[in-house]
């Protein structure tokens, strides 16, 4: 089939999922149930994605009237705290934001639930492929005792990053350098993501940084290496730039907390919309695919969203009340 063709069956495809997912207009849809209701969406992929998620599932399910409200982390917190809006912010990263966790103190919002799984995922990785041959590298320990076997270097982050200046207390707790593992400092973040691609394309070892749900762990097959257990204390002290070096010390990444977060009056007024945002949890793997997916395809957040429908329906229709499954059954 000529290329051309392909390319417009696909867009005419696409379009008509999109259509058919967010076309209220059928008798089937609630008329008003639960009124008006704002979403916020970050200005990210996960996060406009899943405010996409959320806004067909309210209005499609709950009879809801939705207006996204485009924002980012702090920005979304602190109108929360001076407007009381938007009434839900899907994907709240708890530890760029210090004023969340007064707001929830005050009674102001609540934590409705975790948006990832897993939160949000940091460490240091190597292809799972290398894994599989090679089992001892997933702990740190065999990797030191072996670092040809992931080419000898670590792709370490760049200057201004956080993880930077965890990672450079790291290869000094586990003496990268003194056991062979020479430290590569990217320039960028698009310059990391780019040493993972060239490595699998060239189908040679890899052993560095990375974080997630990302579009890169969605498309590459990643394992995690164990570097020690998570010590939140000892990680405190080595996200410090200029951390005493006797104090320095061996612990994991603790997960991020990554929230969907309500107003306390919102989950008042409508306490079903609440009880299904208090269920709306993405595994891991399924938003780093959905990520992946999404920068191949140089989706929209609606398109993203007609992906997530159509590929994990059982998912979405656990998060929701029976009426609202029966709803969304028929639209999907």
């Amino acid at each position: 089939m000529p290329k051309f063709i392909r390319y417009a069956v696909g867009a005419i495809v696409a379009i008509f999922l999109i259509v058919i997912l967010y076309d209220n207009s059928s008798k089937d849809v609630a008329k008003a149930d639960c009124g008006d209701v704002s979403v916020g969406a970050m200005g990210w992929a996960s996060g406009e994605s899943i405010a996409s998620v959320a806004k067909f599932v309210l209005e499609v399910g709950y009879g809801c009237k939705v207006k996204i409200v485009p924002t980012d982390t702090v920005p979304a917190v602190t109108s929360l705290a001076e407007n009381g809006k938007p009434d839900i912010v899907p994907e709240v990263w708890n530890n760029s934001a210090p004023a969340y966790g007064k707001l929830v103190a005050e009674g102001k919002v609540i934590t409705a639930s975790n948006v990832f799984s897993n939160g949000g995922e940091e460490g240091w990785w190597i292809p799972t492929s290398l894994a599989e041959k090679h089992p001892e590298l997933k702990t740190i320990k065999g990797i030191l005792a072996n670092p040809k076997k992931i080419g000898s270097r670590f792709h370490n982050c760049p200057v201004g990053w956080g993880c930077r200046v965890v990672n450079d207390n790291l290869k000094l707790v586990h003496n990268l350098e003194k056991n062979g593992i020479k430290v590569f400092d990217h320039g960028s973040g698009a310059n990391l993501s780019a040493s993972i691609a060239a490595a699998f394309a060239d189908k040679e070892p890899w052993f560095g940084y990375y974080w997630g749900p990302t579009a890169v762990l969605g498309k590459y097959k990643m394992t995690k290496v164990d570097i020690g257990p998570v010590n939140k204390e000892q990680h405190t002290i080595n996200q410090k730039k200029d951390a005493d070096p006797s104090k320095i010390g061996v612990s994991g990444f603790p997960s991020a907390p990554v929230l969907n977060a309500i107003t306390a009056d919102f989950a008042k007024r409508q306490p079903e919309v609440a009880a299904f945002i208090g269920k709306m949890t993405f595994p891991n793997d399924v938003l780093s695919s959905l990520l992946a997916w999404k920068e191949a395809k140089k989706a929209s957040a609606d398109e993203a969203a007609a992906w997530i429908l159509k590929n994990h329906k059982d998912m979405v229709l656990s998060w929701v009340s029976k009426e609202a499954r029966s709803k969304l059954e028929k639209k999907l």
